[in-house]
């Protein structure tokens, strides 16, 4: 028996190596399927980041909308959405008197 083995030594530790190898090229924290879910997780992170940069790009610009140049239409807007003044669909119609801008 162990002169078999001494004889295939060489073939049987190759065959050891190589399953090892195609194992852990598969699995494992750096395989193959672990790294197409991180790639799939990289991507998702992506869509996040750029949602969270939209959002924060329109909360800045809101916020200088009340800061630097009061604009009066968009407090009209935040006061309709914060004390449910109107309706969903409706139509706001400004009239100007004679003589005011």
């Amino acid at each position: 028996m162990f002169s078999k083995i001494k004889k295939n030594y060489f073939i049987l530790i190759a065959t050891f190596l190589f399953t090892y190898f195609f194992f852990n090229l598969l699995s494992g924290d750096r395989g193959l399927i672990s790294y197409l879910n991180k790639k799939e997780l990289y991507k998702e992170l992506n869509i996040e980041q750029n949602k969270l940069r939209n959002k924060i790009q329109d909360l800045e610009h809101k916020n200088s909308l009340l800061t630097k140049n009061i604009d009066l239409d968009f407090i009209e807007i935040l006061i309709r959405d914060k004390f449910l003044f109107g309706k969903d669909g409706e139509t706001t119609y400004i009239i100007k008197r004679d003589g005011q801008n």
